[in-house]
C-alpha cells in the first residue's frame, strides 16, 4: 500500500440525516476519478475500509458509504436474519442516499465530477447495479456478486435489479461466482439477455469454483484467491478505461 494515501471520515446531509462514510484517496495527484463503494449486508467494516484504500492506491478517490448511518449496523446472527433485514431495507431510501454520495464526491476538489463510478459487494453489488440504472452522474459500474431477483415486490422493494436493468445508464461490469447459492446462473443469464438488448457497453464474467463473497479475504470460508486475483485487475482495468 502506498504511503501517499489519505483517509478521513466523509459525511453529507440528506432529509435531516447525516450519512457517514470512509474516504481514501491518493494524495498529490490532482483531480482523480471517484468511486462510491457500497459494502455488503453487514455494513461498513474494516474489510471495506481496506478495499477503499486498495482502490485509492491505484488512483481513485473512494468513498465507502455507510448506508446504516441512521440505525447502525444490524445484528445478523444467521441467514434468516440476513434475508429478513434485506427484505425490510427500503430501496428508495438507499438509492437516494447513493445519489447523495455521488453528489458529495462530485463536490470534492480532488475529484473529477464527470468521472465517478460505483462499485459494491453482495447487497452492495445489487445496489451498485440499481444505482447504475437510476442515479445520475455515474460513468461506470462494477458489481461484485450482486443479487438480481426479488421473490416478491413490496413498498420497500418496488422493483428488482432485473426489473431495472433495461434502463442501464452507464457501462457495467458484473462479476459473479459459478457456485453462488444466492445468485442462480439463470438470473445472470437473464441479466445478460436484458443488457444485450441495450446499447450500453457491458461485460459479465463468471468465475468457476467460486461462490458468494469470493473476493472477501476477511472470510476464509468464502474467499477464493484465484477468482479474486483474476477479478480485481479486471475491475481496475474497467474503471480505468471508463473513467480516465
Amino acid at each position: 500500500m502506498s504511503d501517499t494515501i489519505r483517509t478521513d471520515t466523509l459525511t453529507f446531509e440528506r432529509d435531516g440525516a447525516t450519512i457517514r462514510g470512509y474516504a481514501a484517496w491518493p494524495d498529490g495527484r490532482g483531480r482523480t476519478p471517484g468511486l462510491v463503494l457500497i459494502p455488503d449486508v453487514r455494513g461498513l467494516s474494516d474489510h471495506y475500509r481496506d478495499v477503499a484504500r486498495r482502490f485509492a492506491d491505484v488512483g481513485f478517490f473512494t468513498y465507502a458509504v455507510d448506508l446504516y448511518s441512521r440505525e447502525g449496523a444490524p445484528d445478523l446472527s444467521d441467514m434468516e436474519a440476513v434475508f429478513r433485514w434485506i427484505r425490510a431495507l427500503p430501496d428508495p431510501r438507499v438509492l437516494a442516499d447513493l445519489d447523495g454520495a455521488v453528489r458529495c464526491l462530485a463536490s470534492r476538489p480532488e475529484v473529477r465530477p464527470e468521472a465517478i463510478g460505483i462499485t459494491g459487494f453482495c447487497l452492495g453489488g445489487q445496489y451498485a447495479l440499481m444505482a447504475a440504472c437510476s442515479v445520475g452522474g455515474l460513468a461506470a459500474c462494477v458489481s461484485w456478486y450482486g443479487m438480481l431477483r426479488y421473490a416478491e415486490t413490496s413498498p420497500a422493494k418496488p422493483a428488482s435489479p432485473l426489473d431495472l436493468a433495461a434502463g442501464l445508464r452507464c457501462p457495467y461490469l458484473g462479476l459473479f461466482g459459478a457456485d453462488d447459492a444466492l445468485i442462480p446462473l439463470a438470473d445472470v443469464a437473464a441479466l445478460r439477455e436484458i443488457l444485450d438488448r441495450t446499447t450500453v457497453p457491458h461485460e459479465i464474467h463468471i468465475y468457476p469454483d467460486a461462490g458468494h463473497a469470493f473476493f472477501n479475504d476477511a472470510r476464509p470460508d468464502t474467499y477464493r484467491p484465484k477468482a479474486a486475483a483474476a477479478a480485481w485487475p479486471r475491475a481496475i482495468d474497467f474503471f480505468r478505461r471508463r473513467l480516465t
